[in-house]
C-alpha cells in the first residue's frame, strides 16, 4: 500500500490505505473457505480515483472501491456462493461508513480470470491492483499475461459502448436523480473516446494519457471530464444530447473500420450456443445474426433506441446484464 490512491490528494490516500488494512483484517478474520485472495481494482488501485474536495472540510471519496474477489480452482458454484455471502456484510459495513459503494466482485477462480484475460478489465487489473487478503496478487495473477494496451481486442471497444449506450438510457428515464446523469454522462464521455482508442490500437492505460493522445482536437471532451472524474462538480461535463452525440459519432466511426465484423465460423459457432445457453431462448432478433457475438447483437438493438432516446426495454437490459 502507500501508493497514491486518489488523484493528488494525500488525504483520500490516506482514508484509502486505512480503509483497506481494516477490510483486509475483517476478512482474514473470517477465514473464508475456499477464499484464495482479495485485491482492490479499479481508480483508487491506479492512483486515479476521485475526491469531493469542499472548501473547508475533510475530502470525501467520490468512486465506489472495487474489489476483486478470487476464488481457489475447483471451487463449486455453491462455494462461490458462500463466500460471496460471507463477504456481503463487510460490503454493506464499509459502503455505510465511507459513504461510497464498497463492492466485491463475484467470485472468480483463476482459471476464469485466465479465460477472460483478453478484456480490458482483466488488463486494468492486473496492470494496477492493491494487495487486501488472502494471497498477494503477485501470486494470484502470475499466470496472466500483461498485454500491452494497444492490443486490446476490437469487442472491448464494442463493451464500452454498450455499457455507455445503457447508462445514458438510464439516465434519461424519469426519476433518475441529478449525481446519476451527471456520472453517466460523463462515464459516456470517457467511455467513447476510450472505445475510439481500444478500436484504432491506441488506447493507454492511464487516462491523463489518453486525454492527451485528444492533441488538439477534443471535440470528445475527454479531457474536462477526465478532470471531472478527479473532481466531480453537482453539473455533468456537458449536458444529456451532447454525450449522446459523442456516442453515436463514435459507434459510426468504429462501424466504418473494416475488422468491425471479423468472421470466423468456429466462434460464430460458439456464439450461437453462447446466446442459447445462457439465455435459454432465442430471443426476437432475426436468425441470420445468432452467429454474432451476443455484445453485437445487443449493440444492434440499443444503437436505435440510444439515437431516439427511448427506453431500455427489460429484455435488453436483461441481456446486457447477462453478456456484460
Amino acid at each position: 500500500m502507500n501508493a497514491p490512491h486518489a488523484y493528488d490528494c494525500p488525504a483520500a490516500d490516506r482514508l484509502v490505505d486505512d480503509a483497506i488494512r481494516a477490510i483486509g483484517a475483517e476478512i482474514d478474520a473470517l477465514a473464508i473457505p475456499r477464499l484464495l485472495g482479495v485485491v482492490l481494482g479499479g481508480g483508487y488501485a491506479r492512483g486515479e480515483g476521485g475526491v469531493f474536495d469542499a472548501e473547508g472540510s475533510a475530502p470525501r471519496l467520490s468512486n465506489d472501491l472495487d474489489f476483486y474477489v478470487v476464488a481457489e480452482d475447483g471451487a463449486s458454484p455453491a462455494d462461490l456462493a458462500a463466500i460471496a455471502a460471507a463477504l456481503r456484510p463487510v460490503s454493506e459495513k464499509w459502503t455505510a461508513r465511507l459513504g461510497v459503494d464498497v463492492d466485491f466482485s463475484p467470485p472468480k477462480t483463476p482459471w476464469r480470470i485466465r479465460h477472460d484475460e483478453e478484456r480490458l478489465m482483466i488488463q486494468e487489473l492486473v496492470h494496477g491492483y492493491c494487495d487486501v487478503a488472502g494471497k498477494p496478487g503477485a501470486e494470484i495473477f502470475k499466470d496472466i499475461p500483461r498485454r500491452p494496451p494497444e492490443a486490446l481486442p476490437f469487442l472491448e471497444a464494442v463493451r464500452l459502448l454498450v455499457n455507455r449506450g445503457v447508462g445514458l438510457l438510464l439516465a434519461a428515464e424519469p426519476g433518475a436523480s441529478p449525481d446519476f446523469v451527471a456520472r453517466n454522462i460523463n462515464k459516456c464521455i470517457l467511455g467513447s473516446w476510450d472505445a475510439w482508442l481500444i478500436a484504432w490500437g491506441k488506447y493507454r492505460w492511464r487516462a491523463l494519457d489518453r486525454a492527451a493522445a485528444c492533441g488538439d482536437d477534443d471535440r470528445y471532451h475527454y479531457r474536462a471530464a477526465v478532470q471531472w472524474k478527479f473532481r466531480p462538480k453537482p453539473e455533468p461535463v456537458c449536458d444529456w444530447e451532447t454525450a449522446q452525440a459523442v456516442w453515436i459519432d463514435t459507434c459510426v466511426e468504429i462501424d466504418r473500420l473494416p475488422w468491425s465484423r471479423p468472421y470466423n465460423w468456429h466462434r460464430s459457432l460458439r456464439d450461437a450456443a453462447r446466446w442459447l445457453v445462457r439465455r435459454r431462448s432465442l430471443g426476437p432478433e432475426p436468425l441470420r445474426t445468432l452467429g454474432l457475438d451476443p455484445l453485437i447483437r445487443i449493440m444492434n438493438a440499443l444503437y436505435p433506441l440510444v439515437c431516439d432516446r427511448k427506453p431500455l426495454p427489460a429484455s435488453l437490459r436483461r441481456d446486457w446484464e447477462i453478456f456484460n
